[in-house]
């Protein structure tokens, strides 16, 4: 036993000479990964090696404005070679992610490969391992190339679940320019009118007054003509001259006008107080908010959308305070209120209930549109999925509300029948964890 021991103890275990990447990686393993690459929307792929010696290319250069994410290929802790992957400079965070997915990959096949290379150099040298050894170091290989081949197999679909994930992030950055650009004009909009307004209201006032004087002036010398001294003839051209410019109607109608010309001046005033309370630009990233107001501002803001003789029907009780992003709620409410009026027959009808149940708000949006066709309804929250023509919708409206509402820990359903309409409802707990 001992000298078995003493003799496993000097093997001497042989490495081969210095090897390079094209020595170790072949055009079969490397050209699929590439050209996924290129079918995933890269402009080109490119490995060289450590004299910058182009090795494998898929693709081509773009023109104009382009990205290029250059990364370092190591084998065994020394750069041997680098990576390169271009495509438009819009692109440039996608094809970062892009670039570490594909760079991991040629790292688990260089040190597969050598691994297996290795092996099988060190095999030839070592004569006194045991047979359950072999075995065990060919089931390590075994599970070594499973998991290439696993990897390799999907490599596509990691990629894809990868562009989903940067689209998604994409989308959701636009959406939060979207709603800064809308807090910045309310602001500057609020700012600009707000001023002549405020004139305007204050004159209208003073008018107001000016005329009510005017009028117990004018009254004051029509009672005067009544006096017994004034002349028949001046009475009577007084009441024609009276007739003749309807002071009657003047002074009964002025009154009318001045208030509805300061009713005119208020709603202005709401309608840019509501646009700048949906955008929430004077709040921080989160503030505790009730929803019942924020629907009512949606709407508000959503006047010249909604079409003439729709009933809007509510149904509102008292709710906790909620503590959230403002806007990004506001922007749930838009898109299904918005959803309900592009679904709409003839005449809508669109109803808004709240409530609270076992510490959550519940919400619910329901229209008598046309509904939502059974064969869509489980994907109308998936990125990019819309039934709209082409430049009339993104589709990302109602997956930007999914994922506001789940980050909050809520749920958002739906319920619908084909031309009977769809119901939106809407949890959110009052305490996240």
């Amino acid at each position: 036993m001992e000298k078995k021991q003493k003799r496993a103890e000097n093997i001497e275990y042989i490495v081969g000479a210095e090897k390079k990447i094209q020595d170790i990686i072949t055009d079969a393993e490397v050209m699929p990964i590439l050209k996924g690459a290129v079918k995933a929307g890269a402009s080109s792929a490119i490995i060289a090696d450590a004299q910058n010696k182009n090795l494998w290319t898929c693709g081509s250069h773009p023109e104009g404005s382009f990205f290029t994410e250059t990364l370092p290929v190591y084998l065994e802790g020394e750069a041997v070679g680098k990576l390169e992957v271009a495509g438009d400079s819009k692109d440039r965070e996608y094809l970062r992610g892009l670039s570490g997915l594909l760079i991991d990959t040629i790292h688990m096949i260089l040190h597969t490969n050598l691994k297996r290379m290795l092996t099988t150099e060190t095999h030839t040298t070592v004569v006194n391992k045991s047979y359950e050894e072999l075995l065990e170091i060919n089931r390590k290989l075994s599970i070594s190339e499973s998991r290439y081949r696993e990897l390799a197999e999907n490599l596509e679909k990691k990629v894809q679940e990868r562009t989903e994930e940067l689209r998604r992030a994409h989308a959701g950055m636009l959406q939060q320019e979207k709603m800064a650009a809308i807090g910045q004009l309310a602001a500057g909009v609020a700012h600009e009118i707000n001023n002549p307004l405020g004139f305007i209201s204050s004159n209208i006032n003073t008018f107001s007054k000016y005329v009510s004087r005017l009028k117990d002036m004018v009254a004051f010398y029509n009672a005067s003509l009544g006096d017994s001294r004034v002349p028949e003839s001046v009475r009577k051209s007084s009441r024609q001259k009276w007739d003749a410019l309807k002071l009657d109607f003047i002074s009964s109608d002025i009154e009318e006008l001045i208030k509805q010309s300061l009713e005119g001046a208020e709603r202005v005033k709401k309608i840019v107080s509501d646009l700048k309370g949906f955008s929430h630009i004077d709040e921080g990233t989160e503030a505790v908010i009730d929803i019942n107001t924020e629907i009512d501002r949606t709407l508000n803001v959503l006047t010249h959308e909604i079409p003439e003789g729709t009933e809007i029907i509510k149904d509102y009780h008292p709710l906790p305070g909620f503590k959230c992003n403002p806007a990004l709620l506001c922007q749930v409410f838009l898109n299904i209120i918005l959803n309900a009026i592009q679904a709409k027959k003839l005449t809508l009808k669109l109803f808004i209930s709240t409530g609270y149940n076992n510490s959550r708000i519940v919400i619910r949006f329901s229209d008598n549109g046309r509904g939502i066709p059974e064969e869509i309804r489980s994907r109308i929250f998936e990125p990019f999925y819309t039934t709209k023509d082409v430049g009339k919708g993104t589709g990302m409206g109602l997956t930007a509300a999914y994922e506001t509402i789940t980050g909050y820990g809520g749920t958002i359903e739906v319920e619908s029948r084909t031309e009977e309409g769809a119901t939106f409802t809407i949890t959110l707990p009052v305490k996240r964890e």
